[in-house]
């Protein structure tokens, strides 16, 4: 066996043989209807030099609150913890890097924290707003090699996400980016991008924006467009979707970690 399927099968039985009840004891015990909430959230740990998942925190916009079967959840804390729990365990497990693997971070975009970490990562941006000193501090964080992840969006909310974009990057070109881009073979070989998401329906997007908008150089932000890689993460241990998509949404995340961290 290659050293692509060995890490492909890996995977596959990370999510197939590690059983739920192990996985509510390592993260603390939620379930599907017992996601964690924002007030919940404990202090950060403090910095250490290993890597840790960053989320992004951010003042919600006009009709932004809880709704339907998330409740109380904040959209920017939608999947939290248990979606970077379960990633961070797998990553480490598949990677060299010293990964802490129990806490994460919680960080708004004007903290100064956050130039420790060199990966970003914010859910639902169809709800994002920013301050000027959030968007001083996110351009700063680009600027100075930091990479940003947007996840967890779809339909009308692009138009919120855009315009905040725009505000921090005014001229960023958002380019679709195509299964041949180095980001989809960081790590696994990805073999194409065409999916449907079992929810909505809709076929995902992925958008790129580069350094100096020259796509011959770094790439600073992508963006998962109909599409929400947390959200197979969180529920990967309970069978609500099909092990290849889980599969496919864990093999995605390992390849921004790894593409963000070497270059």
């Amino acid at each position: 066996m290659n050293a692509a399927l060995m890490r492909a099968a890996l995977v596959a039985l990370c999510l197939v043989l590690v059983p739920p009840s192990t996985l509510d004891a390592q993260f603390g015990g939620r379930g599907r209807g017992e996601r964690g909430r924002a007030e919940d959230a404990p202090e950060n740990p403090p910095y250490d030099g290993r890597f840790t998942f960053v989320r992004i925190r951010y003042d919600v916009g006009l009709g932004g609150g809880g709704f339907g079967r998330r409740g109380r959840d904040l959209p920017w804390a939608h999947d939290y913890p248990r979606g970077e729990r379960h990633f961070t365990k797998l990553f480490d497990e598949l990677t060299t890097a010293r990964v802490r693997t129990q806490e994460s971070v919680i960080l708004s975009l004007d903290d100064p924290e956050l130039f420790k970490y060199p990966v970003a990562y914010m859910a639902e941006p169809g709800f994002w707003t920013t301050t000027e000193a959030e968007v001083e501090g996110m351009r700063a964080y680009l600027q100075k090699g930091g990479f940003f992840i947007f996840d967890d969006f779809r339909g009308q909310h692009w138009y919120n996400f855009e315009a905040q974009l725009r505000r921090v990057l005014p001229d960023a070109r958002l380019v679709r980016l195509t299964v041949d881009h180095p980001i989809f073979d960081s790590f696994y070989k990805i073999e194409t991008l065409v999916s449907r998401d079992p929810i909505y329906g809709a076929q995902p997007e992925y958008y790129g924006v580069f350094e100096d908008n020259d796509p011959s150089k770094r790439l600073m932000i992508i963006v998962n467009y109909n599409q929400d890689l947390s959200e197979y993460w969180e529920f990967s241990d309970e069978g609500w979707f099909p092990i290849d998509l889980s599969n496919e949404a864990y093999k995605l995340g390992v390849n921004y970690m790894i593409y963000a961290l070497s270059r």
